[in-house]
Parts: structure tokens; sequence; C-alpha cells
């Protein structure tokens, strides 16, 4: 079967045949009952997870409004899981984001749309929060952005280092958040508001 993903043809049935080859030389046998449609389900679950790639994030933020607002618009607790690119482990977590307007804002959904677009690709935590960053100052030329992302990555928990309860936190500061601490601190401040 063949399915249009970002602008080309992609076989799923490539994509069930490299499945069954992995679990193949894992030593299972890809034709027992209980994994004889996982590439299936696998070819189903990647297009799913994976379908920011090639997606513009700005894309997201297509629709604006003129308005005139001076202090900080946070939008936080967007929750994200997308797949670390260098092991195709998941990692998951929470995203925040603040901004200040100069003259433009956007409908607040779209900031959780933006966080799904750029987290259903092969990520690193890094990436994906200058990615939020960058497409919002491209999109809304705003005085300043600020955006925090919390991440717990199962390639550290479950693999590897194997140190479960462990999280990343990165932040990327633009604009006058880069400039003023004291705004930084406003907006780290109503992270911890309930």
């Amino acid at each position: 079967m063949k399915t249009l993903v970002k602008n080309s043809l992609v076989s799923e049935d490539t994509i069930e045949g490299s499945i069954r080859t992995i679990l193949a030389e894992i030593g299972e046998n890809p034709n027992r009952e209980g994994l004889l449609d996982t590439p299936r389900r696998v070819a189903k679950m990647y297009r799913e997870v994976f379908a920011g790639v090639g997606v513009n994030p700005e894309t997201a933020l297509t629709t604006t409004f003129e308005e005139e607002y001076d202090g900080i618009i946070t939008v936080k607790d967007i929750t994200y899981h997308t797949f670390c690119e260098h092991h195709l482990i998941p990692f998951y977590g929470k995203a925040h984001i603040g901004y200040i307007p100069d003259g433009r804002i956007v409908g607040l959904s779209k900031f959780a749309r933006l966080v799904e677009i750029v987290s259903q690709r092969p990520q690193v935590q890094e990436r994906m929060t200058s990615q939020i960053a960058g497409s919002i100052v491209n999109v809304l030329s705003p005085k300043g952005v600020i955006v925090t992302v919390e991440g717990t990555h199962l390639c550290m928990c479950a693999r590897g280092v194997k140190k479960p309860g462990t999280s990343t936190v990165t932040t990327v500061k633009k604009g006058i958040f880069a400039e003023n601490t004291a705004l930084s601190e406003e907006f780290d401040r109503s992270l911890s508001r309930n």
C-alpha cells in the first residue's frame, strides 16, 4: 500500500518488511501469532507519530490578529510526545511558551498545534525548543519570546544509564527576554502558579 506523505510516495510495505526483518534479527519469529500484525501496526503508528516530517511549523501560526497588548502572554503545560532521533525511543513532557506581542497575536490553541508539529518528527529536545521559539519570532515578530521544554527521555530512563525519574529542561530566550532578567523571572513564576 502506498500513501502520500510530505509530497512523496512512501511504501508501507517497505516499512512493514523492515520491521519484519528487525524482528527476525533480534531472534523473534515474525510469523508468531502475537507478532503477525505488528509490522502493519508499526507502519501505521509511524505515519501518525512522524506526521510533522516535512511540515513547516510556522504553518500552525498563519492566522494572526492585530492587538495592542504589552504584557506577557503565557501558555503552559502543552503536552507532547516525540521520538529521540538517536535511538527512536520516545521522550515526552510539557512545553511552556511566553511572548510579548508587538502588535500581533495568535490564537492560543495555535501554540499547541505548533508544539504538535515540531514533536511529530525524530527530535532532540534542544532543537525542538529552538524550533518553537524561532517559529514564533518569524511569524509574529514579538518584542520577546521565551520557551521552556521539560522532557523525560526513555533512552536515558529505560536503557543505557537507566536513571528513571530524571528530567531535562531546555529554555530559549529571544528579544527582550534575553535582555531582561526580570521578565524571564516573571515567566518562571507564572509556570509555578496553579
